[in-house]
């Protein structure tokens, strides 16, 4: 493990990228007959809005976190947008589930609160107990509550539907838990920083699973095939009930993992920041397919929708966008498809964005590498 000195300026070196450059987003026409891997993207009413979490609603759309925008938006699987704001100012929305009761719940960063939306949109804010818990991940546990991550206290929140919250400490100091998932055995959760995946169980006992050299960067966590999947910057990662890993390193070097989802085609998918939507089967070969000009938009996370597509969110492109995941009737490959060896020549693994533990006011210096 880094000392702390890295930790802090690996949390620190803020991105520097000029938003000011990026091109202007304009939905595209999906073609008359899609082919898996088509990608259609539908921009965002506010602009600069650094859409991050998304997931599929009980209304059948999805529903994503505006983190600079500080809104909640909706999206049909026509391309309607509606937004709906926080009450919290800059609060720092992030990450979004479905509940147990046809509710939306979703992370409030700089807000230290756990956020619900019903489909009307109809905001109710849950101040959690401690001051700069700077909740970021969150998922809707087995036993029907909300469980989430806690990056500044570094612990594991559990929340009922009535607000009520039990806390449970990862053993790992300063260990940046990120994303959280339901699973075998309780939820998941990726530790960025300290290069583990953890489990705690509906009793509250954590356990850490290191990966193989602590520098993989492990980000999004799903349930999928024969296990837990995750993203960890230049592979994905599988880790089964037991504990056993296996990892699969990704074409593009580079290319920054982050969100991950299992798809309608039993298959897993997941965003690449560096521009590209990525499918992995339960055997292991990986799929890149392109968005247009992805680099500047940076393909953040990502949701299966109930059109039997995946959608996703772009971080800078400021837009939804939308990948066919099965083939339609007479479609051959998409020629954006770019299938790849999994042989990749050894480099230092770089670390996605993420977002900052600073006290900044959301936005670009929200996310840092």
């Amino acid at each position: 493990m880094p000392g702390t000195p890295t930790i802090r300026r690996r949390l620190d070196r803020l991105l520097t990228a000029s938003l000011g450059a990026l091109l202007a987003v304009t939905m595209q026409t999906a073609p008359a007959r899609a082919d898996v891997g088509d990608v259609t993207e539908y921009p965002i009413t506010t602009p600069e809005s650094f859409p991050a979490g998304i997931t599929a609603g009980p209304d059948r759309a999805l529903w994503f976190a505006e983190s600079e925008a500080n809104k909640i938006g909706r999206i049909t699987t026509g391309g309607t947008v509606t937004e709906f704001a926080v009450p919290t100012a800059s609060s720092f929305p992030f990450d979004i589930t479905r509940g147990p009761d046809r509710a939306l719940w979703f992370t409030e960063g700089f807000g230290d609160r756990i956020g619900r939306i019903t489909t009307a949109g109809t905001v109710t804010e849950f101040p959690l107990p401690v001051a700069g818990s700077f909740p970021l991940g969150i998922t809707l546990g087995a036993d029907r509550a909300l469980w989430f991550t806690e990056n500044g206290t570094n612990k594991i929140g559990r929340m009922r539907v009535d607000g009520t919250v039990t806390e449970y400490a990862i053993p790992t100091p300063d260990s940046f838990p990120y994303h959280i998932a339901a699973g075998p055995g309780g939820v998941w959760f990726t530790e960025t920083i300290a290069g583990k995946i953890g489990r705690v169980d509906f009793s509250g006992n954590v356990t850490e699973y290191p990966l193989p050299t602590g520098f993989e960067f492990p980000s999004d966590i799903a349930a999928g095939p024969g296990g837990m999947w995750f993203t960890a910057s230049e592979h994905i990662g599988r880790i089964t009930e037991s504990g056993t890993l296996t990892l699969f390193p990704l074409p593009t070097p580079f290319s920054g993992a982050d969100g991950i989802t299992r798809g309608p085609d039993g298959n897993m998918w997941f965003a690449e920041q560096s521009g590209l939507i990525g499918r992995i089967t339960p055997a292991g070969e990986i799929t890149e397919f392109e968005v247009p000009q992805g680099a500047a938009k940076v393909p953040f996370n990502i949701a299966t929708g109930p059109d039997q597509a995946v959608w996703f969110t772009e971080l800078f492109g400021n837009a939804i966008g939308r990948v066919e995941a099965l083939p339609r009737r007479g479609s051959g490959p998409s020629a954006a498809a770019q299938q790849a060896a999994l042989t990749v020549p050894r480099h230092e693994h770089p670390r996605p964005l993420v977002p900052c533990r600073t006290g900044t006011p959301p936005g670009a210096a929200s996310f840092c590498r």
